[in-house]
């Protein structure tokens, strides 16, 4: 299980990286493994800001369909338009080619409430 140590997690399976100002948001290795074979995602609320923990799109696999929770509050600025073609790099690549939205991060101390990949470990029994 591939839980990298430089990003941050929900106890919802989202991660995020932050460079600056600008967060990089998508779920985790355990979560499309949990999920299966990704067929959709859907965001649409690119412009919109957003509380953290509010549903900022779906992610669809064969047999079902789950929210997508912000980590933090924000402005939702790109959605990875890339998985409208290919949404399957959310299961091969989730933290690179498979991240699904860009966000402006209205309080970069909030990121300091989310867990460590080894906290992140612990809850998934790693």
């Amino acid at each position: 299980m591939n839980i990298p140590n430089e990003l941050k997690y929900t106890k919802d399976h989202e991660w995020i990286s932050f460079d600056g100002e600008t967060a990089t948001v998508g779920i985790t290795d355990f979560a499309q493994r949990e999920l299966g074979d990704i067929v959709y995602v859907e965001v649409e609320t690119v412009g919109e800001i957003l509380d953290a923990d509010a549903v900022f799109g779906t992610v669809e696999a064969v047999k079902t369909v789950s929210d997508l929770f912000l980590p933090v509050s924000g402005e939702i600025i790109e959605f990875n338009d890339s998985l409208e073609e290919t949404p399957e790099d959310v299961n091969s690549d989730p933290y690179s080619k498979g991240w699904m939205i860009k966000l402006k991060v209205n309080n970069p101390d909030d990121l300091n409430e989310l867990l460590d990949s080894d906290q992140y470990k612990d809850l998934i029994g790693e």
